[in-house]
């Protein structure tokens, strides 16, 4: 059972788990706080400790609110747009023809009909983004189901408000952040690596952790190297 406990105008989401440790996170981009506890953690210890890290989940909330944020898109020409973690200029043409979108060199090339407004850019653009990650997530997914024994029944590219990924455990299946298509390659496969590994272990325990440890030494780093790095452009609601 999950239940939120108030310090000031702070809110925790408390969950008890079959944990042997208490798991204090924030999360980007909100600075969303949570605490896993073990199952028979009161609630009022939970609290206890929560308000003695108050410090440090305050020092975290600040790191999301002064990082970078991309500024809104507005899809025109010579605009940068960053694409697995390098910026590119948007050169943007008009033909009435299928809308398409191309690769030169450092310029990302964007063809729509006449008179389509940058809601429709908008959508040309983040399809063609679905289309690179379809190339490249499969051969990730292949991998590491090798490595960890696992089997992915199915995965899904969508935008994501909260998270980078997330996994079905009882179905097999995984969810990818369309917006990964933004940031370098070997983060994409952290993130592949963190989700298939939930294959294993639904929860974020010690067991979960011992799995990315062995299997994925650096994902720390990686973890790290993801959430600092600008966040879109939108500000997020739950």
């Amino acid at each position: 059972m999950n239940e939120t406990i108030q310090i000031g105008d702070l809110g925790v989401l408390v969950t008890r788990k079959a944990i042997k440790n208490v798991h204090l996170s924030v999360h980007p981009p909100d600075g969303r706080v949570t605490l896993a506890a073990p199952s028979a953690t009161r609630l009022d210890v939970a609290r206890a400790y929560a308000i003695s890290r108050l410090a440090w989940i305050r020092q975290q909330q600040e790191k999301l609110r002064t990082q970078a944020r991309e500024t809104p898109r507005q899809f025109i020409e010579r605009e940068s747009h960053v694409l697995w973690g390098r910026r590119h200029l948007l050169s943007v043409a008009y033909r009435d023809a299928k809308p398409c979108v191309s690769l030169d060199h450092k310029r990302i090339l964007l063809t729509v009909r006449p008179g389509s407004d940058a809601v429709k850019r908008a959508e040309v653009l983040h399809e063609w983004h679905k289309g690179l990650l379809h190339d490249v997530v499969p051969p990730l997914i292949r991998k590491w189901e090798i490595r960890l024994n696992v089997s992915v029944a199915n995965y899904f590219l969508q935008r994501m408000k909260t998270k980078w990924g997330s996994c079905n455990h009882g179905a097999g299946h995984i969810r990818l952040n369309t917006e990964l298509v933004k940031k370098p390659k070997d983060l994409l496969e952290y993130v592949v690596v963190h989700e298939l590994a939930h294959l294993l272990e639904p929860t974020h325990n010690e067991r979960f952790i011992a799995i990315l440890q062995d299997h994925y030494p650096t994902w720390r780093e990686a973890r790290a190297e993801l959430n600092e790095l600008p966040l879109g452009a939108e500000v997020w609601k739950e």
